[in-house]
């Protein structure tokens, strides 16, 4: 990922003032104000590393609260999984296919993070201790975007190795030809390169198009269209759930947006306002557009709206005025509610919306930026790229192409992958397993306790 120059904060001074009266900190008089704004940028990255991973429990409770609670433990394991192989996966291979030295196609440098004289030295910027867990909890993301449109029928052991490639392969890949300066990189259409900040399309377009080719490789949950074809609605059974996820998830984009900034810049609060607003105004204009939709102002909707204003502005937010984000993550709110509608209705069953929220509004917001960027967010190069800021339609058309690019990628390796998992181990459980709920049948475990059980000894 680019990163912007080393900037001293105005506040630096008062910082290296009070390090230098503290006691026991003599050696912080000995450092330049160049170092002491280095660590302050390691510092700050692994805090908004910290809070995405804290992202993993809200994505557990939004797909828990949508689904049934036969399933609730199945939810968990899967979420779980997402940390604990995706982690160690990208630890493998993943970090290395994506920014180990290689050329425009794949790394192949320090592998298991090897290759580094020593993986903690800042040397004036991020050290590749710092680089690597931010990288590793934004794998640990992708990954789990595809676990809610796969709910309720995916054999526990298929998501496994599903989870473990994505973070070890197909996820890093498109890093590399990204953030890690190959193929995408690379390309220039006039004066215009591809630009996502945080990872709209990097990060939450590839997991909403894996999302989607697993739900098409799974097929509907059993009684999901009735025999007219009509979708039946499956109420997800604790919504109280799934909106203290939403709020989670919008805690952790502080970290995943800001974050990416990769230092402890004034530029970390602008992109932070951003996110907050097109947050904001995704809920709100689902709310509207559902509400004229259905008649009534559904929640479970409404905070999909604010994921998908999230969404949408991950791309664009270092990028772009308030006001443009308000438009942006409002756009991402409507597109999000007529979205899910249109899944439903060509019988692609995704139970919490993750197609939506991710893979369209990813699309969305990596093209806004050929619309309303205004600012050179350290990959553009160029000030008023967008169209409606006079840059023409050369940016516009970048960001089409990186779209088409990582969607084609991203589809075809993981229907590889689903067609292998489906002809060998299997992809769904038995319709006896789904019926019955995965919880007790793939885990041994009961979500909730039988409230008729006996209690005491």
């Amino acid at each position: 990922m680019r990163k912007r120059a080393l900037r001293i904060t105005s506040g630096l001074g008062g910082t290296l003032a009070l390090l230098a009266l503290t006691p026991n900190v003599g050696f912080a008089q000995e450092l330049t104000p160049e170092e002491v704004q280095a660590v302050l940028d390691n510092l700050w990255v692994f805090i908004a590393g910290i809070l995405v991973f804290f992202m993993q429990a809200g994505f557990a409770l939004v797909e828990a609260g949508l689904t049934r609670a036969k399933n609730v433990v199945n939810i968990f394991a899967k979420n779980m999984a997402d940390a604990v192989i995706g982690i160690l996966a990208f630890f493998a291979t993943g970090y290395a296919f994506a920014f180990g030295a290689g050329g425009d196609w794949i790394g192949t440098e320090n592998f298991l993070l090897t290759g580094y004289d020593d993986y903690s030295a800042i040397d004036g910027g991020l050290s590749p201790a710092t680089t690597f867990f931010f990288q590793a909890v934004f794998a640990a993301t992708a990954v789990t975007i595809a676990s809610g449109a796969m709910a309720e029928r995916t054999k526990f052991s298929a998501y496994l190795l599903f989870s473990a490639v994505m973070c070890a392969f197909i996820y890093p890949v498109v890093v590399h030809w990204t953030w890690g300066g190959g193929l995408i990189a690379n390309m220039s259409i006039g004066d215009a390169v591809y630009s996502d900040f945080a990872g709209s399309a990097i990060v939450h377009m590839t997991g909403g198009v894996a999302a989607l080719m697993g739900a098409v490789f799974l097929g509907p949950r059993l009684g999901k269209y009735g025999p007219d074809g009509r979708p039946r609605a499956i109420p997800g059974h604790n919504i109280p759930f799934a909106i203290l996820g939403v709020f989670i998830l919008w805690l952790g984009w502080f970290g995943f947006n800001p974050g990416s900034e990769l230092a402890a810049d004034q530029y970390v609060m602008s992109v932070g306002v951003n996110t907050m607003l097109a947050a904001a105004a995704g809920a709100f204009m689902a709310t509207v557009t559902i509400w004229l939709k259905a008649g009534k102002p559904d929640l479970a909707m409404i905070g999909n709206g604010a994921l998908a204003g999230l969404v949408a502005i991950t791309a664009p937010c270092g990028a772009v005025d308030p006001l443009p984000a308000v438009i942006i993550g409002g756009i991402g709110g409507v597109l999000v509610v007529f979205s899910v509608i249109f899944f439903d209705s060509v019988r692609i069953d995704d139970p919490v919306g993750a197609i939506s929220v991710h893979g369209v509004v990813g699309i969305w917001g990596t093209l806004s930026i050929g619309l309303f960027a205004k600012y050179d967010d350290a990959f553009l190069g160029r000030e008023d790229a967008g169209l409606f800021y006079g840059g023409g339609f050369d940016q516009l058309a970048m960001q089409v192409v990186m779209v088409v690019i990582i969607a084609a990628w991203v589809a075809a390796t993981t229907a590889i992958l689903f067609g292998i998992l489906k002809a060998t181990i299997g992809l769904r459980v038995s319709a006896e397993e789904e019926t019955q709920g995965l919880d007790v049948l793939e885990h041994g475990l009961q979500g909730y306790a039988n409230e008729t059980a006996t209690t005491g000894a």
